[in-house]
């Protein structure tokens, strides 16, 4: 009768987090197996140790070669399939002959571990069993005291080996990160962090859990000193009650919950003219607001259509000099994080309401940063901040505005420059306006040949707009009228289309859309490369 294959997992490194069951397999087994390096020392057979047995046969699995040359004529991937192959031969004899085998695995077996090489050429042939593990990436959260996430985000994990490119857009698209496998990789990650514009947010954390353990800022570390068990964790982008790793404790760990609940309480409070909670403000801006000083401002931040390289120097010196960021929660996500800063995000239904809450702060003492994409003087919070503070209460608040790259120019530099001639800026959202405003600035633009870049053109709630809209502008317009359909541009999901008015399906457009309709003049050149550019003369035409 042949033995039982088990592949146990021991968790990160300390030996009292190898949970009961894995340490009563690695106890009851005949013949205990792990890999090594040339060296011979294993990490997971340290971490097993107090677990064996005198008398159990012990099968090192030592690696040919692990970041070094070889002369395996199939070169390191030859060399390392030669080397699983016989290595699943000798555990085989061992099973062939009724013992059962123990495979230890660091952190997790089926997490970037090199027991599933055993595991695939094994377990089509012998019963097997997987004992799972606490990964690193658990581990780090916790020594760190971060969580990894919370509610709805999105966690991702990723191999440093990844090009810097795909890493930097992968970082950029998701909530909460882990980079596994640094060492040698250690500065391609921090450059995709830079990229990403999320390297403030990261951390290190080697060898979590171990008497070898070092944590500390991404941004902080040396190079020279990174040994592959280590990894760059960005953890929960909501730091409310979290003390800083580094011994510092967060202010918002001290803060009244209301101070990350929806901005209308704050609103209510202001304008009732009762106070907030002190804790939901902090010392310094309750002292100013005791002596009615103003020591606080709102700066209103572009921060350009979602590339990190869009973000303007200016834009990210106020995002880090802020005390809180306020926004919509999609563009609150996209500030890098900084240690003690507070983060309100809300619905983006809500503008008047936000900004209340951002000058309220402001008037007790808060450098806050108020967020839109793209630029906040088009379609987004500066015109609302500035109505708002039109209120006497609000009246002695400093507010500044940072521009933003806007997502209309975004999409023309991906076409080449539809812009280039006379052009209006129409959305086509009637929540704050009525349709019939917007239809007769549609036809208006349309006669008088404006090149037209269309906001907001559709939503799950808003789907008919756009196709009256299309029916509007073929009323004036010529069918071949060129038309650009940019998507998510500067986005993980980009995607940039030329088509026609008459071609246009409505049905492909969501929110995440802006249109550019080209007026008479606007024309769509094939290249070489098998690409289209598209242009709007300077000149036009004597007598139109």
């Amino acid at each position: 009768m042949s033995g039982r294959l088990y592949g146990v997992g021991l968790g990160p490194g300390d030996p009292e987090l190898v949970t009961v069951k894995a340490a009563r397999l690695i106890a009851a087994a005949d013949v205990v197996a792990f890999h090594a390096a040339r060296h011979g020392r294993s990490n997971a057979r340290a971490i097993a140790e107090p677990y064996l047995r005198a008398g159990q046969i012990e099968e090192a699995l030592i690696y040919p070669v692990t970041t070094g040359t070889t002369d395996h004529p199939g070169g390191y991937q030859g060399a390392i399939d030669e080397f699983y192959a016989a290595s699943a031969a000798r555990l085989a004899a061992h099973l062939d002959a009724g013992r059962d085998v123990v495979v230890l695995a660091e952190g997790d077996p089926f997490f970037y571990g090199s027991y599933m090489h055993m595991h695939k050429r094994l377990a089509g042939r012998y019963e097997t069993v997987v004992v799972p593990g606490v990964t690193s990436v658990s581990a780090a959260a916790a020594v760190l005291g971060r969580p990894l996430v919370e509610r709805d985000e999105v966690l991702t994990v990723l191999p440093g080996t990844l090009p810097s490119d795909v890493l930097a857009a992968r970082l950029a698209a998701t909530d909460s990160a882990a980079v596994m496998k640094l060492g040698r990789t250690f500065g391609n990650v921090r450059e995709a962090l830079e990229k990403s514009g999320r390297l403030g947010e990261a951390w290190y954390v080697e060898r979590a859990t171990t008497d070898q353990e070092r944590t500390g800022r991404m941004s902080d570390v040396d190079p020279s000193s990174v040994p592959y068990f280590s990894l760059a964790l960005l953890p929960s982008r909501d730091p409310t009650g979290v003390v800083d790793p580094t011994g510092v404790v967060d202010p918002a760990s001290t803060a009244d919950p209301t101070s990350a609940v929806d901005p209308t309480s704050a609103v209510d409070a202001a304008r009732s003219g009762h106070s907030l909670p002190l804790g939901a403000v902090g010392v310094r801006e309750a002292s100013a607001a005791a002596v009615g000083e103003v020591v606080g401002d709102v700066t209103v931040v572009g921060l350009g259509p979602g590339a990190a390289q869009w973000l303007t120097p200016e834009a990210r010196d106020a995002l880090a000099a802020a005390d809180d960021v306020v926004g919509y929660t999609t563009y609150v996500d996209r500030v890098p994080l900084v240690a003690g800063q507070r983060r309100h995000a809300s619905d983006n239904r809500v503008e008047a309401e936000r900004a209340a809450f951002a000058l309220d702060l402001a008037k007790r003492g808060r450098r806050v940063a108020v967020v839109s994409s793209g630029d906040p003087g088009v379609f987004a919070m500066a015109a609302a901040v500035l109505e708002t503070a039109e209120d006497p209460e609000w009246k002695d608040v400093p507010v500044r505005i940072v521009p933003g790259l806007t997502a209309a120019q975004a999409v023309a530099s991906r076409v080449g420059a539809p812009l280039g001639h006379d052009f209006c800026v129409i959305s086509l959202s009637d929540r704050l306006k009525p349709w019939d405003v917007i239809a007769g600035r549609l036809t208006a633009a349309a006669r008088a040949d404006l090149v037209i870049a269309i906001y907001n053109p559709a939503s799950r709630s808003r789907v008919a707009q756009l196709v009256e809209a299309r029916r509007l502008l073929l009323a004036e317009r010529a069918p071949e009228t060129v038309v650009v359909v940019g998507r998510d541009v500067g986005g993980p999901a980009e995607s940039v289309a030329v088509t026609t008015l008459g071609e246009l399906d409505p049905a492909t457009v969501d929110m995440r859309c802006l249109l550019i309709v080209g007026s008479s003049r606007t024309r769509a050149v094939g290249r070489g490369d098998g690409g289209t550019f598209v242009y709007t003369p300077r000149t036009y035409p004597d007598g139109n």
